[in-house]
């Protein structure tokens, strides 16, 4: 079985690594390079879910998730222009979101497991893509958790200006983590398609 896990294991390192990288790289105004390849995380968990199990979609979340940590103690001795590239709030929000939000997904498809192909994925990663997004950036940006990291300095993501540039006005970090959240779902459709592809040729050949 944990042989089986690896090629499980090594995606979401790979993928959990490239976030990690590419999230210093602006995308626009609203988002960084890391959102398009973060959201497919859930693709592998669901997966290893599908073919292997709840259990096994466990073990490989609980690898990303170490594989998470070591980049941000990492993080967190490489100096930026503005301090440490990756702060307490930053490390303790992403782990716990990524480890909360992933095991929501693999309960949410292990519930919806029979009921047609595409809804376990979707709805699963609907669901874990969206706590995702609220845990991260409130840990990592708002104002009332500041005590978190009362040295940490975030009052640049609390600037309050139109929701994504037209909206009602927000703090800057509702605006991030509404823009992260819109590409989420989004990929969470395009995901469907890898999925189908992926579990119907790993299936046929078992068959």
């Amino acid at each position: 079985m944990t042989r089986n896990l690896i090629p499980g294991i090594l995606a979401m390192a790979a993928i959990v690594v490239a976030s990690n990288i590419l999230v210093q790289f602006l995308f626009g105004q609203w988002l960084t390079w890391g959102a398009f390849t973060y959201p497919f995380a859930f693709l592998v968990t669901d997966l290893t879910n599908r073919i292997q199990g709840p259990a096994a979609a466990r073990k490989v979340v609980v690898a990303g998730f170490v594989v998470g940590v070591f980049c941000s103690l990492i993080g967190t001795q490489i100096m930026g222009e503005f301090g440490p590239l990756v702060t307490l709030r930053i490390a303790l929000g992403s782990g716990l979101a990524f480890l909360v939000a992933q095991l929501m997904d693999v309960h949410v498809f292990n519930r919806l497991r029979g009921r047609g192909w595409w809804r376990a994925p979707l709805v699963s990663t609907l669901i874990g893509a969206s706590l995702d997004t609220a845990i991260f950036f409130s840990v990592a940006f708002s104002a009332a958790l500041v005590f978190l990291e009362p040295a940490n300095d975030v009052s640049w993501a609390g600037e309050v200006l139109p929701l994504l540039g037209t909206g009602p006005e927000v703090p800057l970090w509702v605006s991030l983590a509404s823009a992260d959240w819109l590409v989420k779902l989004s990929l969470a459709i395009v995901a469907l398609i890898p999925f189908r592809v992926i579990v119907t040729r790993l299936t046929a050949k078992v068959a």
